[in-house]
């Protein structure tokens, strides 16, 4: 009686990615055939003057820093230009890049190869480019190698050409690691840092991400957009609650 009553609510848990699925006995956060298929056809437009901002800068400077707190859009929206810049033939790939950092706790051994272990860390960008593009077709663009997520550490060494990337969540790099990324532009491409200063999940003083974007803001081909309170575009509490916290 008691395994059954076990049984019974551990079938009642719900998984952490209700839309993950699992392909050829792998783990992926991808969703199936699903809704979100159709969700691409949508256009995006910036919805405050900062946001505005953003969207004209990226498409005006070949390296852009968007600077602001949660839900301001600044994801989505770097996404969402990389996504039209691929669609347009301007660029031949998409390479977005996150780094792996735990928000105030530990997840320990993280099971599976590279991808799968990844994948928890990258959830965001995935969600992002699912909007974007459909989850059917964004697994093409993954395995053909268009669009590329890579780790913060395997980005060393490279010269990116003709492509539109992505380093999101840049407060959680030190100095060392956004001058390593900024300098793996290439020609024919455009990158786009983003980040909130103020929500570093570091050590206090290590983050680069201020120091970086005060020492580029008066170069030419840079644009450094600040981004607030009154361009986050979830829930007006979360506008609220900023003011306070």
């Amino acid at each position: 009686m008691a395994k059954r009553a076990t049984r019974s609510a551990a079938s009642k848990i719900e998984p952490l990615y209700p839309n993950a699925v699992q392909t050829g006995g792998e783990w992926t956060p991808l969703p199936e055939e699903d809704d979100r298929d159709q969700s691409y056809r949508r256009t995006v437009r910036p919805r405050s003057d900062n946001q505005r901002r953003l969207v004209q800068a990226m498409a005006d400077n070949n390296l852009t820093v968007a600077l602001g707190p949660a839900g301001t859009g600044k994801t989505y929206l770097a996404i969402s230009a990389a996504v039209e810049a691929f669609e347009a033939d301007q660029v031949a790939r998409i390479v977005l890049s996150r780094p792996a950092v735990e928000a105030g706790e530990t997840l320990g051994f993280l099971p599976g190869d590279l991808q799968e272990k990844m994948a928890p860390y990258l959830r965001p960008l995935y969600d992002a480019l699912s909007d974007r593009l459909g989850g059917k077709r964004l697994r093409a663009l993954l395995a053909d190698g268009s669009i590329e997520i890579a780790p913060i550490a395997y980005m060393r060494g490279r010269t990116l050409n003709n492509v539109f990337i992505v380093i999101d969540e840049a407060q959680n790099c030190t100095y060392g690691q956004i001058k390593m990324l900024l300098t793996r532009l290439g020609w024919h491409s455009t990158m786009v840092l983003t980040g909130d200063p103020d929500q570093s999940d570091l050590l206090p003083g290590m983050s680069g991400l201020s120091d970086i974007a005060t020492r580029l803001r008066g170069l030419p081909d840079v644009a450094v957009v600040d981004l607030d309170e009154h361009d986050i575009v979830r829930h007006p509490l979360v506008a609220s609650m900023l003011t306070v916290l």
